[in-house]
């Protein structure tokens, strides 16, 4: 595809690639917009694959929490049946094989900079040209943005520090102390791999829960629906894993007899060799992994003033995708929706919900 005349006019501008995307774009097409014409997909990766193409070289289809159909093709299909595949190749092929199946025009590598009101439409700003739209569907995700949190003499620590985004291989931490902090999956996973080559630590800011037995669809519904009701109250979005709790996997299982679990509370200070906690003990640690998530990657939509005094974005539609300040904006995979299977209902419901308000919006002559 080639580069955009500067200021080119669509009615809908999708942001992201990734699995929230890519089902948004499928779904438009769906209802009779014609990809490059009507609608244009603009993502900032070199190549399809969201944020799989970034994962860790270990974790492969065996290891992954679990990959998603997009709508209208199977993953299964397109994996070929080996669970030894890294999700960081096999995933990426998926999507690159659905976007040419389905024709779904996508502009990369693009970045977006910053998305402006200007009366009827929307203007975004990129490094690949002006475009202007009537309605926009924001897919951009998290992992942009990495959150690691502020504590006092992070700045004096003499070792290495780094995030779940940065981590490619345990073996980087051979015959070294790694204190792991967090109690998401991805540090549950990451923990696993370095503890079986080194000595590690572990920590969280509250008590891990495992779950036991199935997660069935109810209470799946009803995790979802605690998430969700925090974004329609205008907060911030907590994450769904926070609600579900762990999944007392044999993996996990396994990690519990060899003492790996044995967590210990959030310290309070950061120190040139390691960290303290609030009652003076100390700890020698050679590399602290942040595992404490990500944060929506909103920044370019600064200037729409979407965001509460809460700091969130109050959140209406059917599933939580149409921004209440701005209804021609929909944000799918925030919130609710910030998980596979949550992004590709959210993307439907955005194509539908946005292409309507459109239909029934005065359209601009510009």
């Amino acid at each position: 595809m080639t580069t955009p005349n500067i200021a080119l006019k669509l009615d809908i501008i999708v942001i992201g690639a990734g699995q929230a995307g890519l089902s948004s774009a499928y779904h438009l097409k769906q209802l009779g917009l014609a990809p490059g014409r009507d609608f244009l997909v603009l993502d900032r990766a070199p190549q399809p694959g969201g944020a799989w193409q970034y994962r860790w070289p270990s974790l492969t289809l065996s290891t992954v929490n679990r990959v998603h159909d997009l709508p209208g093709m199977s993953f299964a299909d397109s994996a070929g049946g080996d669970d030894s595949v890294r999700a960081s190749v096999a995933v990426p092929h998926y999507f690159a094989a659905y976007e040419s199946h389905f024709e779904l025009d996508v502009l990369r590598p693009t970045t977006v900079s910053v998305v402006c009101d200007r009366g009827e439409r929307l203007r975004i700003e990129s490094d690949r040209g002006l475009f202007s739209a009537r309605g926009l569907i924001n897919a951009t995700g998290t992992w942009e943005r990495p959150y690691i949190p502020d504590y006092p003499g992070a700045a004096s620590f003499g070792g290495r520090q780094l995030h779940t985004r940065d981590y490619t291989t345990a073996y980087a931490f051979a015959g070294q102390h790694v204190l792991v902090v967090g109690g998401g999956i991805s540090a549950i996973q990451l923990l696993d791999e370095i503890s079986r080559v080194t000595r590690t630590t572990w920590v969280t800011r509250t008590p891990p829960r495992f779950r036991e037995g199935p997660f069935d669809q109810e209470a799946g519904r009803a995790a979802v629906a605690l998430v969700e009701d925090r974004v329609r109250r205008g907060l911030p979005p907590s994450s769904v894993v926070s609600v579900t709790g762990l999944p007392l996997s044999p993996a996990i299982l396994a990690m519990r007899e060899r003492g790996v679990l044995e967590r210990q509370d959030m310290f309070t200070e950061i120190t040139p060799s390691g960290v303290r906690w609030a009652d003076g003990k100390t700890l020698d640690v050679d590399v602290i992994l942040w595992c404490t998530g990500f944060r929506s990657a909103l920044d370019h939509l600064a200037p729409l003033q979407l965001r509460e005094e809460s700091g969130g974005i109050t959140m209406t539609g059917r599933l939580a995708t149409q921004v209440a300040r701005d209804p021609r904006i929909h944000l799918v995979g925030y919130g609710p929706s910030a998980s596979t299977i949550g992004a590709n209902r959210a993307g439907a419901a955005a194509a539908r919900e946005l292409t309507t308000y459109l239909a029934s919006a005065p359209s601009t002559a510009e």
